[in-house]
């Protein structure tokens, strides 16, 4: 049975290389719901493309494609069988505030367990989930088609909703003027076209809005990350010419460009930019609040209908509602630059690479435990909230179920 389901898991994931979201404007904005073959989260090994067939493949089929399977446990949220242990989680820095927050909420509740936590970037996440180093991997991209195939025990299981911000430091700007960026001028500013904050291509976008005649300083995550899977996947869907040179990946080939700066991990980037002028990162909706408190600004974001937005609860909530309907069974979806014309372009699922084959039925049966009351308990708003994460859909944790229940020895 087990085999089974991980080759139907194993057809759903090529059947979605034809899945895509159909745009709310042009044919530019079509989104994939699966990696279709494309770069690989963890790599970039060459030129990635966003294009796909124009059509949406029936999610029955695909349901059909899983199988129903057995469960392998019958734990529930708040109640918790069988010897403790410890739990190893690592991965995703812009998932680490709330992945602390449970690991402490959840060992005060059953105090058997321990659950060890580590920010080390999504793509050092996945490759020691892979290597079986860790019980969790944590990652704000989703496993590739090529994870799959290679990697065939491997479930990738969305935990909450996150957003990734764009912030700046531009000197005397007050923060409530929050200057408009699309994925294009993004992307020259980070191919180096575009080099000082009052350039015309930034003007036009703000019209009204005094901007410094500063030097431009990007900063990008010099380590495997997720937050640049989730960046270069909006410029690649917004500038053709990012997409057909750079594309999209955990690495990128990043242009030489003056003044540029590598950062390692989420907390390094905050830093670094709130000590440099002129300076503009990409960062996970999780430091925002630390980061206005550094006087950091927040940028406002092109989405696919040309309206600008923030990572506000009711624009994530807007985008996430695009994609509910639309999330397979293996729960391999990109949600970036939906058609929503409310919504905020750059959402995410966080998720938890874990394997279905454990050393024994007691791990197996920890970690399904602590998993379920991941998507349930912990989604309440209680912890969420705090670093401006929105909880799972109804629908999105029943497939969670689905997939945690397939954890066995």
């Amino acid at each position: 049975m087990a085999g089974r389901r991980r080759r139907a898991r194993l057809a759903v994931a090529d059947a979605l290389r034809f899945a895509v979201v159909i745009p709310a404007r042009s044919a530019r904005s079509v989104r994939q719901t699966g990696p279709a073959g494309q770069a690989a989260p963890t790599r970039l090994t060459g030129p990635a493309r966003l294009t796909g067939l124009v059509g949406v493949v029936a999610l029955a089929l695909l349901t059909a494609a899983c199988g129903t399977g057995t469960s392998t446990g019958g734990e529930t949220a708040g109640s918790r069988a069988g010897p403790g242990g410890t739990i190893t989680e690592a991965g995703s820095g812009l998932l680490d505030p709330l992945a602390v927050a449970w690991a402490t909420a959840y060992h005060q509740q059953f105090a058997d367990v321990t659950v060890t936590t580590a920010s080390v970037g999504s793509g050092k996440g996945i490759a020691l989930a892979t290597a079986g180093k860790i019980d969790i991997g944590a990652s704000d991209a989703y496993l590739s088609s090529g994870d799959l195939v290679k990697n065939q025990n491997l479930l990738n299981v969305p935990l909450a909703i996150s957003a990734q911000t764009i912030i700046y430091n531009l000197p005397g700007m007050s923060q409530g003027s929050h200057v408009q960026l699309n994925g294009t001028v993004l992307a020259g500013i980070y191919d180096g076209t575009i080099t000082t904050w009052n350039d015309p291509a930034i003007a036009s976008l703000n019209q009204g809005l005094h901007l410094p005649d500063i030097k431009i300083v990007p900063i990008h995550r010099s380590d495997s990350s997720g937050d640049t899977f989730l960046f270069t996947s909006y410029l690649s869907t917004q500038d053709p010419n990012w997409n057909d040179a750079i594309g999209y990946g955990t690495t990128a080939a990043w242009p030489q460009v003056p003044r540029a700066k590598g950062a390692n991990g989420s907390v390094n980037t905050m830093n670094d930019c709130e000590h440099t002028p002129g300076c503009v990162a990409y960062n996970g909706i999780s430091y925002l609040s630390k980061a206005l408190a550094g006087r950091l600004g927040e940028a406002a974001l092109a989405n696919s209908a040309g309206r600008y937005t923030l990572p506000t609860a009711s624009a994530i909530r807007d985008s996430v509602g695009s994609f509910v309907s639309i999330t397979p069974p293996n729960e391999t979806i990109s949600m970036i630059e939906g058609p929503s014309a409310t919504g905020y372009p750059i959402i995410n699922y966080e998720y938890a690479v874990v394997s279905t084959r454990q050393p024994n039925a007691t791990k197996a049966s920890m970690i399904r435990a602590f998993l379920k009351w991941v998507i349930t308990t912990g989604n309440d708003a209680s912890y969420v909230d705090r670093v401006g994460f929105q909880p799972l859909p109804a629908a999105v944790v029943s497939l969670g179920e689905a997939q945690i229940a397939e954890i066995g020895p």
